[in-house]
């Protein structure tokens, strides 16, 4: 290790996990890992904080129990984005005091205890639609805020301890360290802790969103269906007014809050596969590359930032408190904001159980 640093401070080129394409000589930096790092972590800390911020300042998105597991996640996430500045730090000769093997180790570690809790959260999100589609009437019961706290530390207290035998030697919970000579040359995966990893996290995980969300859109179907026989065998206007209304209504906002949540959840899993996919092929000794390595971990930490992305093309009430957040930084649009705000006649209102 000490060997390593010396090499470097010597004027030997600098390790690089994109090799000679990403080194520059004149600079005596890894260029390409340096802008694709530095281009993630200003994302991921913008994004995230913006998520926070309209979380803080709008009250409609706290009606939902989601909000403090979203929130979990965004800090999560934003912690990611915070822990990306070592790398970068490191590979533009900022960390150069600092050792090698424990620097390396601990982002590692930090960096995988903070994606399990997002994919733990996603998990236990599927699991609240789950409960307050097929259960709402005892969903206040079931879901409870002293359950809800609960839950959410047990997420941070599985990450943590999941992870920690990869500090005694027994494997390699990822790649988010190579970066670090030591980490991708002299940190090996090992099977058994890869498959501890995969039956313990990733997979009960995926299984737990396919059921829940496969559920949730069974039941979305059979309302559906149920709506369209009503509409057959009710012909009148009167009853097809009403039919109308239900059908409007029946995707109230449990199923459309459980539609943006899913498309989180897929987008999450997108990214993460072909990490998830290459952890194990290059835990069995199959395959390894270190172009794949740098590739497909960088690609499954950026979705830290599409979170934001997500709610704010999704969910209405997250671009209004978006709005709200911004509009003292927009003048021009206050009067834009105090017109929306004067009350609509009452034949244009819209029911508000039919808004998300």
């Amino acid at each position: 290790m000490n060997s390593t640093s010396n090499a470097n401070q010597s004027g030997s080129p600098l390790f690089c996990l994109l090799g000679a394409v990403g080194y520059s000589r004149t600079l005596d930096t890894c260029v390409l890992e340096v802008v694709v790092i530095l281009f993630l972590t200003v994302l991921i800390i913008a994004g995230n904080l913006v998520v926070i911020f309209v979380f803080h300042c709008a009250p409609l998105l706290h009606h939902h129990t989601t909000s403090h597991f979203i929130q979990t996640m965004a800090y999560a996430d934003l912690l990611v984005g915070v822990s990306c500045l070592v790398p970068s730090l490191s590979l533009l000769h900022y960390l150069r005091r600092l050792n090698e093997e424990l620097t390396c180790k601990v982002f590692g570690y930090m960096v995988s205890v903070l994606k399990s809790v997002s994919m733990a959260s996603l998990a236990c999100i599927s699991v609240d639609r789950y409960i307050a589609i097929t259960r709402p009437l005892s969903y206040a019961t079931l879901v409870t805020p002293c359950r809800l706290r609960a839950c959410i530390v047990l997420i941070w207290v599985y990450s943590a301890l999941i992870f920690l035998p990869s500090f005694c030697g027994w494997g390699k919970p990822g790649y988010h360290g190579d970066i670090f000579q030591w980490c991708a040359d002299s940190w090996t995966t090992s099977p058994g802790f890869s498959t501890f990893i995969v039956g313990l996290l990733y997979a009960p995980a995926a299984l737990t969103v396919c059921f829940t969300y496969g559920s949730i859109f069974r039941i979305c179907r059979q309302h559906t269906r149920e709506i369209t026989q009503r509409h057959a065998r009710f012909s009148t206007h009167l009853e097809g007014e009403k039919g109308e209304r239900g059908e409007r209504c029946e995707g109230h906002p449990d199923k459309r809050y459980a539609m943006v949540l899913f498309r989180i959840t897929s987008v999450f899993y997108v990214l993460w596969m072909p990490y998830i996919l290459y952890f194990l092929l290059e835990s069995a000794g199959l395959y390894h590359h270190k172009v794949a390595s740098f590739l497909t971990t960088w690609l499954a930490i950026s979705n830290s930032f599409c979170n934001c992305l997500i709610y704010s093309l999704s969910n209405s009430v997250f671009r209004k408190g978006l709005g709200r957040l911004f509009s003292p930084l927009v003048p021009s649009c206050l009067g834009c904001t105090d017109a929306k705000k004067t009350p609509a006649p009452p034949s244009q209102r819209s029911d508000p159980r039919c808004q998300v």
